[in-house]
This record gives C-alpha cells, sequence and structure tokens, in this order.
C-alpha cells in the first residue's frame, strides 16, 4: 500500500513529505489510517540523530486514526475501528503481567529500535527500506502498522485530533502525579517545566485534588496557561532562588514534584524542597546522557525522601487512555486549551513552533 510519510533523510534536517510503500500487516499486525498525531520532545529527540537510529526514518509516537486492516492474530480491534497509538510492550516478561508494561523488559528494542524485532521495517521506498515502527507505530504518515499492545480503542464518536496527545505526553504527565507518585487530595505538589508534560502534570494535580500546585516555568505565557489549567502558584525560575520560594508558600516543603526540564541545577533545588516522606519524580531528559543528581544522602535518610524514575507516567495503557478520554469528553481534562492543530503539510513549522515554546 502507498502512504505519505515525513521523511528524514538526515539528522537535523527538515522533514520531506514523500510516497512510501507500506507492507500489508503481519499476523500480529494492525494497519492504522492516520488521521491525526501529536509532536512529543521525545521525536525531536531522535530527529537530532542523538539515539544513533538509521536514516532514512519515519518518527511520530502519537498517533490516532481508523483500522484499515488486522493480521489473521488480531482480536483486540477490527477494521473501521477507532484507535489511539501509545508505546509499545511485549505482554509476557514480570512487568508488563504485573501490569506494569511501561517498565516493560523489552520497552527499548520495541520502541526505540526503529524496526521490527527481525531488523526489518514495513516501510520503503524504491525497494530500500525506511526505518520505522518508531514507538510501534511511526505515525507521522497517513498508515502506520502497530500492534495489538499498543493499540486502544477509541469511541466511536472521539475527536482524534484532541485526543491523540493523550498516547505519550498526556498520559505521561497525568500519570506521573496519578499513578506513579499516587498524590493524595490535599498534598502539595510542585511541577518544574510549562510543555506539554509539565502542563498535563497541572492537570493530574487538579484531578488528584492537590493543593497547592506550583507551577515553575520561565516562560510568562506558559505561566499564565498553567495558573488557567489550575496552578494556585506560578513561579519563574530567573526571579531568585526557585526552593526559597517553594518554601515560602508551602513551609513544611512539598509532597510531590514532577520535573519535566532535566536541569540538573533546578533538580538540586528540588530536593530542598521535598517535604518529609515527600517523592520528586524525573521525566524530563537532560541535555547529556552522562548527567548526575548528586543526592544528599543524610538527607534522604533522615526525612525518607525518594527520587523516582518514571517513564509514560507508569501507565497501563488499556486502563489509563480510556480514562483519560473519559475526563477529556467530561470537561475535566480540558485538552482543548493545550492543543494547537496543524494541517500535515505544515509538519516543520510545526515542529518549529514546538521546539520554540509557540505551541504546547
Amino acid at each position: 500500500m502507498k502512504a505519505v510519510a515525513a521523511v528524514l533523510k538526515e539528522p537535523n534536517t527538515p522533514f520531506v513529505l514523500e510516497e512510501l510503500d507500506v507492507a500489508q500487516p503481519r499476523p500480529d499486525e494492525i494497519l492504522v489510517r492516520i488521521q491525526a498525531v501529536g509532536i512529543c520532545h521525545t521525536d525531536l529527540v531522535f530527529a537530532s540523530g542523538a539515539m544513533g537510529t538509521n536514516f532514512p526514518l519515519v518518527l511520530g509516537h502519537e498517533g490516532a486514526g481508523e483500522v484499515v486492516a488486522i493480521g489473521e492474530k488480531i482480536t483486540k480491534v477490527a477494521p473501521g475501528d477507532k484507535v489511539l497509538l501509545t508505546f509499545d510492550s511485549c505482554g509476557h516478561c514480570a512487568n508488563c503481567e504485573a501490569e506494569a508494561p511501561a517498565y516493560c523488559d523489552s520497552f527499548t528494542g520495541l520502541n526505540f529500535a526503529c524496526a521490527r524485532p527481525d531488523g526489518t521495517s514495513p516501510l520503503s521506498k524504491d525497494g530500500q527500506a525506511v526505518s520505522g515502527v518508531f514507538f510501534g507505530q511511526s505515525s507521522f504518515a497517513s498508515l502506520a502498522v502497530a500492534h495489538e499492545r499498543n493499540v486502544v480503542k477509541a469511541p466511536s464518536d472521539a475527536d482524534l485530533s484532541l485526543l491523540a496527545p493523550l498516547g505519550c505526553g498526556v498520559q505521561t504527565g497525568v500519570g506521573a502525579v496519578l499513578r506513579s507518585l499516587e498524590a493524595r487530595k490535599g498534598s502539595a505538589l510542585v511541577v518544574l517545566g510549562g510543555g506539554a508534560v509539565g502542563l498535563s502534570a497541572v492537570l493530574g494535580g487538579v484531578l488528584a485534588g492537590c493543593d497547592p500546585i506550583i507551577l515553575i516555568e520561565p516562560r510568562p505565557e506558559r505561566r499564565a496557561l498553567g495558573a488557567e489549567l489550575g496552578a494556585h502558584h506560578v513561579i519563574d525560575p530567573a526571579a531568585g532562588d526557585i526552593t526559597e520560594a517553594v518554601r515560602a508558600i508551602s513551609p513544611r516543603g512539598v509532597d510531590n514534584i514532577v520535573d519535566t526540564s532535566g536541569v540538573v541545577k533546578a533538580l538540586e533545588g528540588a530536593l530542598g524542597m521535598l517535604a518529609p516522606k515527600g517523592a520528586l519524580a524525573l521525566i524530563g531528559v537532560p541535555g547529556s546522557l552522562d548527567a548526575v543528581l548528586p543526592v544528599p544522602i543524610v538527607g534522604a535518610i533522615t526525612y525518607g525522601f525518594t527520587v523516582k524514575g518514571v517513564i509514560e507516567g507508569d501507565s497501563d495503557p488499556d486502563v489509563f487512555l480510556p480514562q483519560l478520554v473519559e475526563w477529556t469528553q467530561s470537561g475535566r481534562l480540558p485538552l482543548e486549551k493545550i492543543v494547537r492543530r496543524y494541517p500535515f503539510a505544515d509538519i516543520n513549522q510545526a515542529i518549529a513552533d514546538a521546539h520554540d515554546g509557540r505551541c504546547v
């Protein structure tokens, strides 16, 4: 089959819309006609070539669309179903069996290798392979090959252009608060960084009933948006010592911190914000893969705080994505305030706007 895809020929170059050949789904695969796809910071990381992926390459991992065809082993969805696409998992390792697929033993290979487990790709051009299967989907294309583990059926009346970001960024931010930290009603929450994941964490704090919710973000427009979404306090990190500023609001410290910035200096200050038994969730990827966060051992022992790495908001997509859809459709998760739509042909402008903070 033919599909139009946004192809990266080399690292850090513009996406080029090209017609590619897409293989028919194998027995364990699902072919989805993509109607909308979100742009996530992880797409930009892989577009830089920093992860060593082979080019040419098709990215995209917040896809949403309609099932076109299924392999003979597929029972979860049928042609015509609306679906949301998310991260892939194996389904049979200890963590998958414990309903923790975000920590699947095969997560890296299934989501970052940009190839099937046998090394092939369903995408090609003029007989030459194009790297695909990013996050089990590569949904910067009009057709994507996905799998039963990373497809979740959506309601027939779903607005897929609104719901697409649930597949990664939104479930990561909301899930970090509700699932990773299990924030209690009335507990204090700090969110470092007001991008898509950070603002989703603010929304997660609202859903959890956190009080106060404090957003730390350098861009004034995003601080304003964070306040509109439910943050009780917004702080400009350039205005002074952020640890002192948080302690002025919550003298005993805060119970929950979600970092989406990946800035080590900010994280060092965040440790000083924690209340006894508080927890810091690490989501933001730092600028260097060798980045290290020094943890004061005596303080950790004395106050019993936790530093926790988080991926995909500890989501079990079959359970959590339908809940997020319900909250969105009922108005409790106002995604329309952070979603901006672009035609697929304008993907380079959308990437630039996401990179520069002109859209969330």
